[in-house]
């Protein structure tokens, strides 16, 4: 199954093709690669016009911009009542991934629903980024504590935050994720609900190794020991090509054995305006609602 990210206005893909996407955010058209775009393109997606930059590879690794047009250096984009800054940065990256917006109804929805009842949600929000599912966590009533190793990244978390209209109710740590969760136990602070987003490899703020392939089960069987009695949801997002969802599915089970819920892993993607859906990786979640 996949789920598409249908629900933008600020943003859209107007094609693919070589190894390529052509995307609008908001005024400003960019074209990025994108590992999964493996299919011809239709058009010449270079001569597209209305291109203000090109993220070019580099054989030796990384790349950069090529800006064609002016555009400004950052700017705002909206979703439903969600604002978020987006700047193109290095490593072809712009500060948010649209497609996780399926993710963002999603546990806003529960998140909601579990304040109707008189009940309120803790939320962490592990390799937290730019903070898309923190903002959209706290804008649903959630009080979530934000978790990253990059301190520019969590600032432009608060940034995005304040943009959406919130001014409290988030908590930004600058950390190694796995050596705050391991506080967090030794400390005994619970959480009702956990997100996280793991990168396929990466190193911590003290040279800590990260390989996916082998540190993520362990990791969320270590998440399990931070969660509360009667827990909301536990959502693991995965960009790694390769990593089917029903990986995360497994992982999920597994970790949470015998705990009551619905288990649940797909696709996440995002239509684009040729008619296909361009896939963006894989999702996991438990719900306990």
């Amino acid at each position: 199954m996949i789920k598409v990210a249908d629900g933008w206005k600020d943003y859209s893909v107007v094609a693919t093709g070589d190894g390529y996407k052509l995307e609008r955010w908001k005024d400003v058209v960019l074209l990025r690669p994108d590992p999964q775009v493996i299919w011809k393109a239709q058009t010449d997606l270079f001569a597209y016009p209305k291109i203000n930059a090109v993220y070019h590879r580099s054989e030796k690794g990384g790349g950069g911009w090529e800006y064609k047009k002016p555009m400004p250096q950052e700017w705002n984009v909206s979703y439903r009542d969600l604002t978020f800054k987006v700047k193109p940065m290095g490593f072809k990256h712009t500060g948010l991934f649209p497609e996780q917006a399926v993710n963002w109804d999603t546990t806003a929805s529960l998140i909601k629903k579990r304040r109707e009842k008189g009940r309120d949600t803790k939320v962490l929000n592990l390799f937290a980024y730019t903070g898309g599912a923190t903002v959209s966590c706290a804008k649903a009533g959630a009080e979530v504590v934000h978790v990253d190793a990059a301190k520019g990244m969590v600032e432009r978390a608060g940034e995005n935050a304040r943009l959406s209209g919130i001014n409290s109710g988030i908590r930004y740590i600058v950390d190694d994720c796995i050596k705050f969760v391991k506080r967090e136990i030794r400390r005994g602070n619970k959480y009702d609900a956990i997100i996280m987003d793991p990168p396929s490899y990466g190193r911590g703020p003290g040279g800590e190794l990260w390989k996916i392939e082998s540190e993520l089960y362990p990791f969320v069987e270590l998440c399990t020991e931070v969660l509360s009695d009667d827990p909301l949801f536990v959502l693991i997002n995965s960009y790694t090509t390769g990593l089917q969802p029903a990986v995360l599915n497994n992982i999920l089970k597994l970790c949470l054995g015998g705990r009551s819920g619905t288990y649940d892993a797909y696709e996440v993607g995002l239509p684009t305006e040729e008619g296909i859906c361009l896939p963006c990786g894989a999702g996991g979640i438990y719900i306990n609602e």
